[in-house]
């Protein structure tokens, strides 16, 4: 039982940039330049450095996506007996809890609210750390996570001097500003890599507690990634003729799975951003293989890799692959794909779904992804690159916007404003993260899941023409806006006023 501890006093403690967080305060308002130097300033540039290694953005300075900390907030929500705190402006917090609570959270989100005398004079931390103290059930709770938002992290508010534990209770603080971790895909690896650096400790100094199901009996393979709750269940099924086991998927549902995910033969990094989760599992010792098993070729290259890392004689492998290569063959041939596709997307599995696509016979053209390029996404993308396929790391709307228009495409699958866009030029369309991510993509059952949403999208262009045609002019120029009756045009009015216009214009641009 840890008991209460005395509150650090000024000595201990970073001092906060008072100086930038009088006033106004400090927001997303203020900018990411301004943000970071406050950071630097506050004692942060430890931080920074470390998600400019961890999660790069160039070429240009970070794609458009939500606040990134809604991918944090959402793998504590979902792991049982994790209570979760923000701290941040109240904004942003009203946002994330109603975001959160819109995709499904069935708990509350503590909050600790401030002011500016409470950041400039370190109060907030104290009120932090009495709020974690209250919290810290041990009938309730494994672990709270606290998460500083943008202000916090820019006035260095000092998480790591929270207590690590508390009446047995796990405390883990992380920062997730959005002027440093670029995408909420990515805010999922910066959660997720904190808990398994704290349970690969844990490890280490003795016994853990065993998985609910218990201990595997078999080598299991860690999937890292959030998946449709299917596929690891269908990846379970091909690795069973290697004499493997699906394990864990992370971010994990709860802590005890974390042992589990560490305690495996291999690691599959199946959406390939998790850095910081990549680096715990190497320094456990394990090895990381990338891509899945999409599509035949995918499928086949995976396997092999896998049983490659796991030691698995090379007749196994190919007797599992002769065993599950035809069913996926003939899904994906009574099920083809016509037509030409863009993609894009921020959920990180787009180029899985762009093989998969090809391999459906698809006439993919451009994939675009929010997520940077790391060395365990090579394989998708070169195997993409060799099919002529345009792939975008970090691809911003403007360039995703531009392959839409570029390449012309029977569908366009992206983000909502992408939809948007192509919706209102009549192309077909499909939201990725509500209408692709949401089925199976490995192995047979991934074979042919898409073709039928996409062949029907595809199937909708003449209904797509009939609504553009109907709805033309709508919405725009003068009749923007809402109306009880139908705008009338005045041009005489215009005319006067476009002569007014024009005569004053001419007289500021008169020399004296």
């Amino acid at each position: 039982m840890t008991v209460h501890q005395p509150l650090p006093d000024a000595a201990s403690a970073p001092a906060i940039n008072a100086a930038a967080t009088q006033g106004d305060g400090l927001g997303c308002h203020s900018g990411k330049d301004a943000l970071r130097q406050a950071a630097t300033a506050a004692g942060n540039s430890e931080m920074l450095e470390r998600f400019a290694k961890d999660y790069p953005v160039g070429p240009h300075d970070k794609p458009q996506s939500m606040c990134p900390a809604f991918g944090s907030l959402r793998v504590g929500l979902r792991m049982r007996r994790t209570a979760t705190v923000l701290s941040g402006s109240a904004c942003c917090v009203y946002g994330l809890t109603f975001t959160s609570h819109f995709y499904g959270a069935r708990r509350s989100v503590g909050y600790v609210p401030f002011n500016s005398e409470t950041l400039v004079t370190g109060k907030l931390f104290e009120d932090i750390r009495e709020a974690v103290f209250k919290l810290a059930d041990p009938a309730l709770y494994d672990t709270i996570v606290v998460t500083n938002l943008c202000v916090p992290s820019a006035s260095g508010v000092p998480l790591r001097l929270l207590p690590k534990e508390i009446n047995g209770v796990r405390i883990i603080g992380i920062d997730v500003p959005g002027f440093g971790v670029p995408t909420h895909a990515e805010a999922k690896d910066v959660l997720a890599g904190a808990m398994l650096a704290y349970a690969r400790k844990e490890a280490e100094a003795g016994p853990v507690q065993a998985p609910r199901a218990g201990k595997a009996q078999r080598p299991t393979v860690t999937l890292l990634g959030e998946m449709f709750p299917a596929d690891p269940v269908g990846i379970g099924m091909m690795l069973e003729p290697l004499g493997l086991a699906a394990g864990p998927v992370v971010p994990t549902r709860e802590w005890r799975e974390l042992y589990a995910a560490l305690d495996c033969a291999v690691v599959a990094a199946i959406h390939p951003f998790y850095t910081a989760s990549i680096r715990e599992f190497e320094a456990a010792g394990r090895s990381i293989v990338g891509s899945g098993p999409v599509g035949v070729e995918g499928t086949a290259g995976w396997l092999s890799a896998i049983g490659e890392a796991c030691g698995v004689a090379r007749p196994v492998v190919e007797a599992a692959q002769n065993r599950l290569l035809p069913a996926i063959r003939g899904a994906l041939s009574a099920m083809p794909i016509t037509g030409r596709i863009t993609l894009s997307g921020y959920e990180g599995s787009e180029l899985l779904v762009a093989r998969l696509l090809v391999e459906s016979g698809a006439d993919l053209r451009y994939v675009g992804t929010a997520c940077p390029r790391t060395p365990w996404s090579e394989t998708d993308r070169e195997w993409l690159a060799a099919r002529g396929v345009m792939v975008h790391f970090r691809a911003t709307l403007e360039q995703d916007l531009a392959a839409m228009a570029e390449f012309q495409p029977d569908l366009a699958i992206g983000t909502t404003p992408v939809v948007q866009k192509a919706k209102q030029l009549g192309i077909p369309a499909l939201y990725f993260t509500n209408l692709i991510s949401a089925r199976p993509l490995f192995g047979p059952a991934g074979a042919g899941s898409l073709a039928q949403v996409v062949n029907a999208a595809i199937g909708n262009k003449d209904r797509m023409d009939a609504m553009k045609a109907f709805f033309t002019g709508v919405g725009e120029g003068d009749t923007a806006g809402t109306w009880q009756d139908t705008p009338q045009h005045y041009p005489n009015f215009r005319e006067k006023f476009a002569r007014r216009a024009a005569k004053a214009k001419a007289a500021a641009e008169e020399i004296p």
